[in-house]
C-alpha cells in the first residue's frame, strides 16, 4: 500500500488549521452591531448620544433652560411613539417631575399622560408572587405600576387638581403588587440610582399616595387602608441597605413625616452633608458599596462602573448633587445655605449646550439614559432653590 506522501500531511494541516480558525474567521467577518448613533429618535426628531465631551454652556439662563426643556420634551415624545413601555429612565421622570415645574416652564406634553393612562388596567385583578433565576421573590409588574402612578399622581396634582378615575385604578393594581411584607420589591437588573433598593421603590409608592389630590384623606376601602398601613409600617422599620436608604429618609420625611425621627433625619442630613465633595457637587457612587446596590450586581455593571476613569475616586455628578439639593430643601435647609449655594453653582456652571446636565451611566454605558434622569433633576431642584429662570406657563 502506497503511504501518503509529505505535501499530503502539509495540505491536511492546512485543512485543520482552518477548520480550527473558522470560528474566528467568521466572527471578524460577521457584522458587527453599530454603536448607537442617537440617544432618542422618531421621525424628525433625532437626539444625539450624550458624551463627556460636550461644551458646557457659556451662559446659564433663559435660553439654556429652553434648551433643556426641549430636551426633555423630545426625549419624551420619543419614546412613547417608538417604544411600549412606561420608562423609568425617560417618561417616568418626565411626569413625576415635569408638572411641578409649570409656573416656570409651561404645561408639560399631554401626549406623555396619555401614554401613561393607556397603561392602565381596565380590570383590576389579583397578582400572584413570582421569582427571578436566582430564586429573589417578587411581584410581577411593580416597578411600572408604581412609577405609571406616581407620574399620573403628579400630574392630576399639578395640572387637573383633583385625583382622576385612572389614576385612582392605577394606584389600586400598584397596591395589588405590594409584597406581603408592606415593601415594593425591586426586582431586574440594577439600573443605578432607579433600579436600586426596596426601600427607594417603596419611598415612590409613599410619594405616590401623597401626591394624589384628596386620596389619602378620603381613603375608606378597608383592605387599602391596610395595604397603606402595612407599606407606612415597612417604611418605619426597615434596615437601610446602604447609605443611599438613609439619605433618602430625608425624603420620606417630606412625605410621611411620622415615619421618621427628628434623631434619623438629623443624622441623615449630616451623613449627606458629609459627602459634599470640594467642589460643590456630590456623586451617586459614594452612597453604596458596589455590591449593595441591588441584591444582585451583573458583570457588566461591575466592570462597567470598577472601569470607569474616576473609579477610586468618584468625581461629582448631575443626578447626586441635583438630588442633594432637593433633599436638603424638601429637609427645610435654606437656599442661601452655603451647601446649597456652592451645589447650585456646580449645577449652573455643568450645564452642557444641547441644554442637559451630563452623566455617565451607571448601569450599560451606551445611550447614558442617566443624563435625561439627571436633567430632570437639576431643573427642580433650581425650581427648589427660585434659581431656574421662568420661561411662563402657556
Amino acid at each position: 500500500m502506497k503511504l501518503p506522501g509529505t505535501s499530503y500531511f502539509l495540505r491536511m494541516k492546512h485543512v485543520f488549521a482552518l477548520l480550527l480558525l473558522s470560528p474566528v474567521l467568521l466572527a471578524l467577518d460577521a457584522p458587527q452591531k453599530p454603536k448607537p448613533e442617537f440617544q432618542y429618535l422618531s421621525g424628525d426628531i433625532k437626539v444625539s448620544i450624550p458624551t463627556a465631551d460636550e461644551p458646557r454652556v457659556k451662559q446659564f439662563g433663559a435660553e439654556s433652560i429652553k434648551a433643556a426643556v426641549k430636551y426633555l420634551e423630545d426625549g419624551a415624545v420619543c419614546w412613547v411613539r417608538e417604544k411600549s413601555c412606561v420608562n423609568c429612565h425617560t417618561t417616568g421622570p418626565y411626569l413625576t417631575e415635569r408638572p411641578a415645574l409649570i409656573p416656570q416652564l409651561g404645561k408639560p406634553s399631554e401626549e406623555i399622560v396619555a401614554d401613561f393612562i393607556e397603561f392602565v388596567p381596565k380590570d383590576i385583578k389579583e397578582v400572584k408572587e413570582t421569582a427571578t433565576k436566582s430564586g429573589y421573590k417578587h411581584m410581577p409588574g411593580a416597578f411600572s405600576a408604581v412609577w405609571r402612578s406616581l407620574g399620573l399622581a403628579e400630574w392630576d396634582r399639578h395640572v387637573t387638581g383633583k385625583t382622576s378615575e385612572h389614576t385612582e385604578r392605577s394606584i389600586r393594581d400598584m397596591f395589588e403588587r405590594q409584597a406581603a411584607s408592606g415593601a415594593f420589591v425591586s426586582h431586574g437588573e440594577v439600573e443605578i440610582p432607579h433600579i436600586t433598593t426596596d426601600f427607594e421603590l417603596s419611598l415612590q409608592a409613599a410619594r405616590t399616595i401623597t401626591a394624589a389630590p384628596g386620596w389619602l384623606a378620603g381613603l375608606k376601602d378597608e383592605k387599602l387602608v391596610a395595604k397603606v398601613e402595612k407599606l407606612k409600617n415597612w417604611l418605619r422599620i426597615a434596615e437601610p441597605k446602604n447609605d443611599w436608604d438613609r439619605v433618602l429618609s430625608l425624603q420620606l420625611a417630606s412625605y410621611l413625616p411620622e415615619l421618621v425621627s427628628a434623631e434619623k433625619r438629623k443624622a441623615a442630613l449630616k451623613l449627606l452633608s458629609s459627602k459634599q465633595h470640594t467642589d460643590g457637587g456630590w456623586s451617586t457612587r459614594d452612597f453604596s458599596a458596589l455590591n449593595d446596590w441591588h441584591f444582585e450586581v451583573s458583570d457588566t455593571v461591575r466592570k462597567l462602573i470598577t472601569g470607569l476613569p474616576d473609579a477610586a475616586k468618584p468625581e461629582s455628578d448631575a443626578y447626586m448633587t441635583a438630588l442633594a439639593i432637593v433633599l436638603m430643601r424638601q429637609s427645610d435647609v435654606p437656599a442661601k445655605d452655603e451647601r446649597v449655594q456652592k451645589a447650585v453653582a456646580w449645577l449652573k456652571k455643568e450645564q452642557r449646550v444641547s441644554g442637559r446636565w451630563w452623566m455617565h451611566s451607571l448601569y450599560r454605558g451606551n445611550y447614558h439614559y442617566i443624563t435625561y434622569i439627571a436633567t430632570c433633576q437639576a431643573l427642580k431642584a433650581l425650581a427648589l432653590c427660585e434659581e431656574l429662570p421662568s420661561l411662563g406657563a402657556e
